[in-house]
């Protein structure tokens, strides 16, 4: 996602929607943890135990331009950390990673995503959200001698808090620039599979795969732009970029992708949900299936401002919206949206969420766990006790066309190896 369509720089078979998703007014959401600082992506260990990525509320260190926000800085620190939730109690198993957020703690950028191969070896995604050229230059100080990480990908050590860089996403970004935009990058999310890391970069709208052991990065795809008509923007537009300015708003204009959450799908191929940058249009989002041979296409479209998918065991497809309103209405209430198999749709707005971030399906493979105020110091983590039973539309709501494969492989499941945030 790029600057000068003021994005958000921290997120086959086509669905048709006939109607839009019955909203649920009551379901059984719990607390599991709180007091979590800018929480990002939730995965499970090996052992069963909630990991959540912790991007941190920034420091007292330099200050740079905020790439998003006009107007606004961020400062740099070591406030970013992983959370290792067991039995209820929270223990910090990372901590004094690098972090940028604004001065107000909020909307941090750091430690972004961390999820294990199939050895139960732990790889931490860092986030940045910026230039890499500010990276490599104005954060690169003796004091910061951390900020180096930030936009790379590397293997954690919770014994001795350790991190071994094995690929830098967003000098990658500088160097190649795939989409031709601004020179933008912030890893938000990862997969691995069979020896890599599957790394989808909403600030330079590609997907790279990493060669875990020797750190190659190739190009997997570019996220296309889309053309918005008679678009809705704020009545104030003085803090917006020029594209935005002038006479009147602009009857067509061009949103950047901004892909957010990834997961392997029940047909082994990688879905990529989309937040869509500035203006943050409703109903516009996607979400992409990526096949075996590398081709994207549209899986299921109609969203908003999504920041993660996620699949369960019976073929639901889980797509978690960061809000339902354009965000310079500054209302960040959530919806999350359960597609089933036949393409029926139903949901949870509200219930208690509010900017979430991220999506991962329990042990048991009926609970689903969402990060929630991700773009605030005093985040937390949901449970959704027993997600497939969010009652259905009593008529259905949307069709599924089954193209490239059938309902049986709906039978089986590959679990993600585990939208961000927003600018004001």
């Amino acid at each position: 996602m790029k600057l000068h369509h003021f994005s958000l720089t921290f997120l086959t078979f086509c669905l048709a929607l006939v109607s839009g998703p019955k909203v649920v007014e009551a379901a059984s959401i719990s607390t599991v943890a709180d007091g979590l600082n800018n929480p990002s992506d939730i995965t499970f260990g090996p052992e069963g135990d909630l990991y959540v990525t912790e991007k941190g509320s920034g420091g007292d260190g330099t200050s740079v331009a905020s790439p998003s926000a006009a107007g606004q800085s961020l400062q740099y620190g070591t406030s970013g950390a992983v959370t290792k939730i067991e039995n209820g109690e929270k223990e910090r198993v990372l901590t004094d990673y690098p972090s940028l957020a604004q001065t107000n703690q909020t909307y941090g950028a750091g430690p972004q995503d961390l999820q294990f191969d199939s050895e139960g070896n732990p790889y931490l995604l860092m986030g940045y959200a910026g230039n890499p050229q500010v990276r490599n230059t104005e954060l690169d100080i003796p004091d910061q001698p951390r900020a180096g990480e930030l936009g790379t990908l590397g293997s954690v050590d919770f014994e001795d808090n350790s991190y071994t860089e094995i690929a830098d996403l967003a000098q990658y970004e500088l160097q190649n620039n795939p989409d031709g935009g601004d020179v933008i990058s912030n890893p938000y999310s990862l997969v691995i599979e069979n020896g890599t890391a599957r790394v989808t970069d909403a600030g330079a709208n590609d997907q790279l795969n990493v060669g875990l052991d020797e750190g190659n990065i190739n190009l997997e795809t570019v996220y296309p732009e889309q053309t918005i008509e008679d678009p809705q923007f704020p009545e104030d537009t003085s803090n917006l970029p020029p594209v935005a300015q002038g006479e009147g708003p602009p009857e067509q204009f061009d949103v950047q992708s901004v892909p957010t959450g990834s997961t392997v799908g029940p047909d082994g191929a990688l879905y990529v949900s989309e937040l869509t940058g500035f203006p943050y249009p409703n109903n516009e989002a996607k979400i992409y299936r990526i096949g075996a041979d590398g081709e994207r296409t549209v899986y299921a479209e109609g969203f908003t401002q999504l920041t993660d998918v996620a699949f369960d065991d019976q073929g639901n497809l889980y797509a978690l919206e960061y809000a339902t309103e354009p965000q310079f209405e500054g209302d960040f209430t959530s919806r999350l949206v359960k597609v089933a198999p036949d393409g029926t749709r139903s949901s949870i707005k509200g219930n208690g969420l509010f900017a979430s971030g991220a999506l991962a399906m329990g042990p048991n493979d009926e609970d689903l766990y969402i990060s929630n105020r991700s773009a605030f110091p005093e985040g937390e983590v949901l449970r959704v006790n027993n997600a497939a039973t969010i009652p259905e539309p009593s008529s259905v709501a949307g069709t599924l066309a089954f193209g490239v494969f059938g309902a049986g492989l709906w039978l089986k499941r590959k679990r993600k190896q585990l939208p961000q945030d927003s600018s004001n």
